[in-house]
């Protein structure tokens, strides 16, 4: 069977901006959580889907993934020994890599961004046959998913800190994927945010049927 691109979805974060007691991507959004509502979309494309997160949020990943399909990593305060290095989005992005290293690419996808469409996560993966670097554009401005080719391998999985992957993203030709999906750009980081994403959030215009 051809390798097919991965869905790397990013859930590790502390979500420190989102007000509460509880984690942001544990909020309701519909029938569902913030986290599962990215999960369902991202398995509706039919490609691997891997998820990187904490002890916190592992119960929420597993009722939608394979528990193999899940990268664990310590939380901060956790009393876990872990290199500071290992507490970014960098060290996420090169553990779900890692986890997946047989894809012919990776899609880098915050878990905290529930209004990507499938069809956008799809069009964007496909130019990584082409591109070794992809990502989706809603009227000009450069949103998420970000692709990466698997000839970037060796430097996705060196990935530290909270550089994330911009600095692959200029060094190498990047391909923009125009979408008519303004979810590329919606996240959710405090309270506002969840309320414009539940407002606009329409279960139909993705297929849940739930």
């Amino acid at each position: 069977m051809k390798a097919r691109p991965a869905i790397v979805v990013l859930a590790a974060g502390l979500g420190s901006r989102f007000g509460g007691t509880q984690h942001k991507l544990t909020q309701s959004l519909g029938a569902s959580s913030v986290l599962g509502t990215t999960l369902r979309h991202a398995l509706a494309t039919h490609l691997p889907v891997i998820v990187v997160a904490t002890e916190l949020l592992a119960e929420e990943a597993a009722s939608h993934v394979a528990t193999r399909d899940i990268v664990l990593l310590p939380a901060v305060g956790s009393g876990a020994p872990v290199n500071a290095q290992r507490l970014g989005m960098g060290f996420s992005i090169a553990s779900g890599v890692a986890a997946c290293s047989d894809a012919s690419g990776w899609l880098v996808l915050p878990g905290d961004m529930p209004m990507v469409m499938p069809s956008t996560l799809v069009a964007v993966a496909q130019q990584l046959e082409h591109h070794p670097v992809s990502y989706a554009q809603y009227k000009g401005r450069r949103g998420h998913p970000v692709g990466f080719a698997a000839e970037l391998y060796t430097e996705l999985v060196m990935l530290t800190g909270d550089e994330g992957a911009r600095r692959l993203v200029a060094r190498y030709p990047a391909q923009a994927v125009d979408v008519d999906d303004s979810g590329v750009l919606m996240d959710v980081d405090n309270e506002g945010d969840l309320d414009r994403v539940r407002a606009a959030y329409t279960p139909a215009l993705f297929g849940d049927s739930r």
